[in-house]
């Protein structure tokens, strides 16, 4: 099993506010995460993907490159 990340390392490690993981989480355009009671967390690997799915080739391209 992969480290698991609170929402504020995952942020970092993304480069992104916490804020702004939060917020694509609840309207479900963030990565992947893993519910433990009331604790999120992130598994690395999640992240990477979907950092590999927001490779775009235009500001116009909403389908990525895959």
């Amino acid at each position: 099993m992969s480290e698991l990340l609170n929402t504020v390392q995952a942020a970092s490690r993304l480069n992104l506010s916490p804020s702004t993981l939060n917020k694509a989480r609840l309207t479900g355009d963030g990565p992947r995460f893993v519910k433990l009671g009331t604790a999120v967390r992130y598994r690395p690997e999640d992240l990477d993907a979907w950092v590999s799915g927001q490779v775009r080739k235009s500001t116009s391209d909403t389908t990525g490159e895959a």
